[in-house]
């Protein structure tokens, strides 16, 4: 879904820039935007880095052969921060939205510089004295850094942060560096906007896990495919599903959990591996169907093979552990209970179809086989696509 959103925002961009008028700015294809924000006082502080590319439409003066001309740039550097920064910058105290960021210092940065890795190194930098008036600095290379001040009632506040600038270019990556008052540090990283809590408190994070984990089982075809050969020869035995689901929940919690924690190889061609032999479990339980399916072995096959989708189930998680703050375990456990709750909702759709499909037919076995030869079909084309792509990282690498 990411990925597509990403795509039709940057042919919306394109079409307004072929639309719009000759002396536009061409948009940047990749942008990172840096924002530290700090509670201090009766204020909140937002530093904010951005390419000054990136502020499409605006004119800055020059000099010689396109070196920007600092002296002169001051107005057109405040419009370019309110117009293409502050605008688009929401932020919040508990749910109270507050005023918009009041821009408070400005200036131009050299593309090597290096002092928005820390708060205090960036706000002596902002406030700072300026470039040199004769620098000759490409005005396209240059950096625009602002401190946006907003006033808040309480420092140890909830405060979260919506930067809509994805308008800054076709991939918009933005780096948020949330500093405590008590001095503690987050660090996020946001591919697409949304509103970002910078101290998630426990029962935000296990509520945002919960809805990724049951997401997740919905959208992951695999998973999906897998679930549904686990279980078709024995969804009329209750108590075999309580086994087979129960065993298969325990080993992808296991490897799950373990792989949040470092537990797990780390060289590049891990990945892809385990994507291949998820396939590769789905083939398997598709012919097992298809030949003679046996229950005193089902339940074994299902934890060996939950351990594998425990890994893919890491994968999907990814990035988004930025967003548990101080609360991995529980956020991992939240995951884990929203992949049941997902389970649960689709198993109960699968047994509520082949009930009703075997309502009208007595060929049960028949239908079951051409299930399984549809799914194995699928998952052969996986697993070969997948394995070409795990072969191109192991040669790479050995």
């Amino acid at each position: 879904m990411g990925r597509s959103k990403r795509n039709i925002r940057a042919l919306a961009i394109c079409l307004l820039c072929a639309a719009g008028p000759a002396g536009a700015h061409e948009i940047p294809s990749d942008v990172t935007v840096q924002i530290i924000v700090k509670p201090e006082g009766d204020r909140l502080e937002l530093l904010v880095r951005a390419p000054l590319e990136a502020m499409q439409d605006m004119n800055f003066p020059t000099f010689g052969p396109g070196y920007l001309d600092i002296d002169a740039a001051g107005d057109r550097l405040r419009d370019a921060a309110q117009v293409w920064l502050a605008n688009d910058i929401v932020v919040f105290e508990g749910s109270r939205e507050l005023a918009r960021p009041r821009l408070e210092a400005v200036r131009v940065s050299i593309p090597s510089d290096r002092s928005f890795s820390a708060y205090e190194s960036a706000i002596a930098h902002i406030r700072g004295p300026p470039l040199p008036a004769s620098t000759q600095l490409v005005w396209q290379q240059a950096l625009i850094d602002v401190l946006f001040v907003v006033p808040i009632s309480d420092p140890e506040s909830e405060f979260s942060i919506r930067p809509n600038l994805e308008r800054l270019g076709l991939a918009v990556v933005i780096v948020v560096r949330f500093v405590a008052p008590d001095g503690r540090e987050r660090v996020f990283e946001l591919h697409e906007p949304e509103t970002l809590r910078l101290d998630p408190r426990w029962h935000h994070a296990a509520w945002r896990f919960v809805q990724l984990g049951f997401d997740h089982i919905l959208d992951g075809r695999d998973h999906l495919l897998f679930l549904l050969c686990l279980v078709l020869p024995f969804w009329r035995d209750v108590r075999a599903l309580v086994w087979i689901v129960t065993a298969f929940t325990v080993a992808h919690s296991v490897t799950l959990i373990g792989s949040a924690y470092g537990l797990r190889p780390s060289a590049i061609w891990f990945p892809p591996f385990i994507e291949a032999a998820i396939a590769a479990s789905i083939l398997y339980m598709a012919i097992e169907n298809v030949l003679r399916p046996q229950m005193r072995m089902r339940w074994v096959l299902a934890f060996a093979f939950g351990l594998l989708h425990g890994f893919g189930f890491a994968f999907a998680l990814g990035e988004t552990l930025q967003f548990a703050g101080d609360h991995i375990l529980l956020a991992l456990l939240s995951f884990n209970v929203g992949v049941e709750l997902g389970q649960l909702a689709v198993l109960a759709v699968f047994i509520a179809i082949l009930a009703a499909l075997f309502k009208v037919t007595t060929q049960q076995r028949a239908i079951a086989i051409i299930i399984c030869v549809f799914v194995g079909h699928t998952a052969w084309h996986w697993l070969l696509e997948r394995w070409s792509v795990f072969s191109a990282f192991w040669t790479a690498n050995t």
